[in-house]
């Protein structure tokens, strides 16, 4: 007993510690046991019994209601898990997917007196101190919890989020038999997983436990805010510390649409096109580059706001990329557009998707294969899942695993691409991504983002025309790109000590096959020329060549005022 209190003290999960608590109590896993099996048994024969009548196409749509109520009446942790398999329309079928997405919004609400006198205990005063006003109901009911509309008496609106009663017990026992069953279960599953499943059950256990410290999601909605400070399309809402505990969480109150609610979107006259770039772009830089993000975007927890933005409103469900990560997330982008597949299977194992010492020679050229068609289609063909699908694929004949923490980013994605196809069916998630990401290598903000740039640009000590034409093309489909920053950066760069090994690449580029490359030159100045017009690009110079000293500044002077006299004929 004396362990689990300590686990229960720390608020974190601890298989270790639950183990032993359950290991003396036989009687609570036995009760338990018996309620799943009875429950999960009555679906498995009405499923059999279709099956014998010849009406299991018939009673489809029956059998996934039934499901969806079975996942409810078992509690929290198997509505998490419907919530999970809700987005995971590659395992489930269309017609269950339907009915488990209702599992994210429309849950029934615990007890009013007991929500509300939680408020009380937790915050240690009467609820009319606290509110000059609160609804007599909840306005929406969650997995860990439900919510009420309520006004301070300093006049703000706020959100009132108050948690199940009696959850950390009722978690602890459904992933203790959770892990118990994966342990068993592990060996006979017709996936190479590649690794143990009760990994998966503690990753889960570990974000279930983060989840229901609503102190914890606090600080990770400030975190969020903080990282998004400088981005005014994106609303994060305040938390009122003074009203927020443990199992209370008070943050302001967000008007606007859930994003599924296309209906109302359009009568408030809101661009759905600019709303899907917000979130997807918001999406990329949660992994590329912020390494924060948030692991459960339903469409439950997304708003458009009256004013256009995007608000994110939930924050329990968040985790973290190391900085190796996000770079060899990026190195996976440039070796996949450069279809160099042994180099993209030494970033799997990096990534923890292939064991380390894995032999990837005969990965290679599988990856190619499989990853080469999708890759290789156009953008206007080409979708998230597409790419999932595809890579899903490798997972029967190969040893790949889906690290729990690329699981969340996988779910994250596929959610987010879900979502905007919900408000605009001809969406394409890489024709917002592919220019975000363009355009933050053309940026290259920092030294690693520079380095892969250059991976980009050559190609076996080649430089690749194309593929910087290509990529200041596709950057330029962002309407936000500004090209003379970047050209400033760029030519920053280049007259650095940095990059030395750039300008003696391009020298030689300029003349490599023994011939000038005069068309290559023309065609790219023909892209930026609009853009660049000569008395800019003497400003861009000014600006780059600013911080050099005087001797190599006067050197590059008559140089550049040649050049653009020349551009000017």
């Amino acid at each position: 007993m004396g362990q689990y209190q300590l686990a229960q003290s720390n608020r974190s999960y601890n298989p270790k510690a639950i183990a032993k608590y359950y290991r003396f109590r036989p009687w609570l896993v036995l009760g338990r046991v018996i309620t799943i099996v009875w429950y999960f048994s009555g679906f498995i024969f009405n499923l059999q019994w279709d099956e014998w009548l010849g009406k299991s196409a018939e009673n489809q749509p029956k059998r996934a209601i039934q499901i969806r109520k079975i996942l409810t009446r078992l509690g929290p942790t198997f509505i998490k898990v419907g919530q999970a398999l809700s987005t995971r329309p590659d395992l489930i079928r269309k017609d269950y997917l339907e009915e488990l997405v209702k599992l994210q919004d429309q849950l029934p609400p615990f007890d009013n007196a007991i929500a509300l006198r939680t408020i009380e205990t937790e915050l240690e005063r009467p609820l009319e101190d606290i509110y000059s006003e609160i609804s007599p109901q909840p306005v929406a009911a969650a997995s860990l919890g439900q919510v009420y509309k309520a006004r301070l008496h300093t006049g703000e609106e706020v959100a009132v989020k108050v948690q199940r009663p009696n959850l950390r017990p009722g978690l602890s026992l459904d992933l203790y038999l959770m892990r118990w069953a994966a342990g068993w279960l592990s060996p006979w599953l017709p996936l190479n997983l590649g690794h143990d499943l009760r990994t998966i059950v503690d990753e889960f256990g570990t974000k279930l436990f983060e989840e229901i410290d609503y102190l914890n999601e606090g600080r990770n909605a400030e975190k969020f805010a903080t990282n998004f400070r400088n981005d005014p399309r994106v609303k994060v809402p305040s938390i009122y510390w003074r009203y927020t505990t443990t199992h209370v969480l008070t943050l302001e109150w967000i008007n606007g649409f859930k994003l599924t609610d296309t209906q109302s979107i359009k009568q408030a006259g809101l661009d759905q096109d600019a709303i899907i770039e917000i979130g997807v772009t918001a999406g990329l830089q949660q992994l590329l580059e912020h390494g924060f993000f948030h692991a459960d975007p339903h469409p439950g927890n997304l708003f458009a706001t009256l004013d256009g933005r995007m608000a994110y409103i939930d924050f329990g469900m968040m985790d973290q990329l190391t900085e190796e990560m996000k770079e060899t997330l990026v190195d996976a982008l440039v070796h996949s557009v450069n279809h160099e597949y042994a180099d993209l299977a030494e970033d799997y194992v990096k990534l923890g998707f292939l064991a380390p010492g894995t032999d990837i020679r005969p990965i290679a050229p599988a990856l190619e294969a499989v990853l080469g068609n999708a890759i290789g289609e156009s953008v206007a063909n080409l979708n998230f899942k597409t790419i999932t699908d595809s890579f899903s694929e490798l997972m029967y004949e190969y040893p790949f695993r889906v690290p729990a923490k690329f699981a969340l980013i996988i779910r994250s994605l596929v959610t987010q691409e879900g979502i905007a196809l919900s408000l605009n069916p001809d969406f394409k998630i890489v024709e917002v991504a592919y220019p975000y990401i363009a355009k933050r290598l053309l940026n290259g903000e920092t030294p690693q983002l520079r380095r892969r740039l250059l991976n980009l640009l050559f190609k076996d000590g080649k430089f690749q025309w194309e593929r910087l034409e290509n990529l200041i093309a596709i950057a330029r489909a962002d309407n936000s790109f500004d090209l003379l920053p970047t050209a400033q950066m760029g030519l920053q760069f280049l007259l650095s000590d940095e990059g030395k090994f750039l300008r003696q690449q391009l020298a030689i580029a300029f003349t490599e096959d023994d011939r000038l490359h005069t068309q290559e030159v023309q065609r790219l100045w023909d892209l930026i020329k609009d853009e660049l017009q000569p008395t800019k690009l003497i400003s861009v110079a000014f600006g780059a060549i600013g911080e050099l000293s005087k001797e190599r500044t006067a050197a590059l002077f008559p140089a550049l005022n040649a050049f653009a006299a020349r551009q000017d004929k």
